[in-house]
């Protein structure tokens, strides 16, 4: 546990260095120099320009935002939390909140909300510093106390209520999915909400009709089970990636307010609405959410 906490302590400091290098510049950088950097920075835009036209196809024109929920106090991640918010946790040099915000660039996705409470300030400091990637980051600072998945998103609706529709992630999520492939089902489909599932093993599942459609949850610790009516035994159940697209209506259908749990609020709103199943158990996954993981993490992603 030591180990793995001074090396992500390490590649805090890392990165902290590489953001101030890059904000104060080289005095001595020479002509060449300059020239060679130009040209660096060039190809990287000019590629990841290529990859968006590519795999993004035309959901852009939607004005689609995301959330990346990033306030929770990340208990499972001590010690590193004890000191820093698991937003700033660092896999390979990079943030988990950096590699997320980039992967959301990859889809064209530049709008983003993030929110903090949690050592929110060394967040939003390193947002400020670093420009936030490139992208336009905006904070919902949740100051009293975090406010779960369903609270912190109705909290944030005014930033969010006049997109097509909201691609949820939590920031201790690491994937490939392809999120050009979710869009496009969403928006084929039209369900209120569609949930990135994958075939892992899990406590908590997503329970789905043979039409994907969700009609329950289970806990298999507790054998504690939710649905809509009473189950037959053929629903397939599914581990939840902590990805969703949700259609903007659904502000309006909470009726909780405070600090909730969204997957209460699907509970109840799948009675007369549809939410759907994505499966994508061919993707890259995992749970950054423990010092091992962050390791583990590290061999998986550069």
């Amino acid at each position: 546990m030591r180990r793995i906490n001074n090396l992500i302590t390490a590649q805090f400091a890392e990165i902290k260095q590489s953001i101030r290098r890059k904000l104060c510049g080289k005095k001595n950088f020479t002509k060449r120099n300059s020239r060679r950097q130009k040209q660096k920075l060039h190809f990287v835009d000019y590629r990841k320009k290529l990859n968006q036209t590519k795999t993004f196809m035309d959901f852009n024109k939607h004005q689609i935002k995301a959330m990346i929920l990033a306030a929770g106090l990340g208990t499972r991640l001590k010690p590193w939390t004890d000191h820093h918010p698991k937003a700033l946790a660092i896999v390979n040099g990079k943030s988990l909140l950096q590699r997320n915000i980039e992967y959301l660039q990859q889809y064209g996705i530049k709008e983003v909300v993030v929110n903090v409470h949690h050592f929110a300030q060394q967040i939003i400091d390193t947002i400020k510093m670093i420009k936030g990637w490139g992208s336009q980051i905006t904070i919902s600072h949740e100051e009293e106390e975090p406010l779960e998945t369903g609270g912190g998103l109705l909290f944030a609706a005014n930033n969010l209520k006049d997109s097509a529709a909201v691609l949820l992630m939590n920031v201790d999520i690491l994937t490939n999915l392809d999120l050009g492939a979710l869009l496009e089902f969403h928006f084929t489909k039209k369900p209120l909400a569609t949930l990135a599932t994958t075939n892992r093993i899990s406590s908590r599942y997503f329970l789905f009709d043979k039409n994907d459609k969700l009609c329950g949850w289970r806990n298999t610790k507790t054998s504690e089970e939710k649905s809509a009516s009473p189950l037959l035994g053929n629903e397939v159940a599914k581990a939840f990636s902590g990805i969703h697209v949700i259609d903007p209506k659904i502000f309006s259908m909470f009726t909780q307010t405070g600090k909730f749990s969204i997957v209460d609020s699907y509970l109840e709103l799948m009675k007369t609405n549809s939410i759907l199943s994505f499966d994508h158990s061919e993707s890259k996954f995992i749970d950054v959410g423990k010092p091992e993981s962050v390791e583990k993490a590290a061999r998986i992603f550069d």
